[in-house]
């Protein structure tokens, strides 16, 4: 029943006087709850609710049964701890949207390692960029993520396909019938944000407000029309405020 993993806090609500309900995703188990006892108690020194932010990274020793849907945490420690995510508004405000868009497509307990090496890299690397970089990292993780989804955008942006189709997720070379495409400078910047290699490479992409906030909105579109009950993103208007 005890098993160490490495886990990424999601989402964490509070539970009578004390606890928390966490919702997390785990390199051995994918998303899972836990109820932690006794975190926002301050009679032993202080409380370690903090330890359970959106976004904190833990090494942890779990107990785990796989027909239970609520476990418990043993033993628990930071696995990394951030310089500047919970200092910053941008950035703070960042791990806030991409914990929720997290939320909406992870919704079967299925491990899958490389994507949660790939959200571990992401905020770590995230931590260390630059505040031009940093946003335009809201674009370039949505993007990224839809490939570990399975709905990866096909095909590249040249003068012969102009067109981002994002019902049918590919490059084409023509206006498709419905209203769900991006064209222009919109569809040529999303193959840049999907090209960037390195840090360097995204902070080199210039964007101004408006256009964030048009290809966050397309974004979330895009995944509506691709991961099933996905809605609309609560943090959405907020990083797109603060983007601007």
């Amino acid at each position: 029943m005890l098993h160490s993993t490495r886990g990424i806090v999601l989402r964490s609500v509070k539970y009578g006087d004390t606890s928390l309900i966490v919702s997390m995703y785990t390199e051995l188990f994918g998303i899972q709850s836990y109820i932690v006892n006794g975190v926002r108690s301050e009679k032993k020194g202080g409380t370690k609710a903090g330890m359970f932010q959106p976004a904190a990274i833990l090494d942890m020793v779990v107990y785990h049964q796989d027909q239970r849907n609520l476990h418990r945490i043993k033993e628990y420690k930071w696995g990394y701890v951030y310089r500047e995510v919970y200092a910053g508004v941008i950035k703070n405000t960042l791990v806030l949207y991409m914990m929720e868009m997290l939320q909406k497509c992870l919704k079967q307990p299925e491990s899958n390692p490389d994507l949660y090496a790939f959200i571990e890299s992401s905020l770590l690397r995230l931590d260390g960029a630059d505040d031009l970089t940093a946003a335009n990292y809201a674009l370039h993780f949505t993007l990224a993520l839809a490939t570990y989804l399975g709905f990866r955008i096909g095909g590249r942006y040249s003068p012969q396909t102009p067109v981002l189709d994002l019902q049918e997720g590919v490059f084409t070379s023509d206006r498709p019938a419905h209203v769900y495409s991006l064209e222009g400078y919109l569809a040529e910047v999303t193959d840049l944000l999907m090209e960037a290699r390195t840090m360097d490479d995204l902070g080199a992409i210039r964007l101004n407000r408006e256009l964030r906030r048009n290809l966050l909105q397309a974004y979330q579109l895009f995944y509506a029309l691709h991961v099933p009950d996905f809605g609309s993103l609560r943090s959405l208007p907020v990083l797109q405020d603060i983007l601007g």
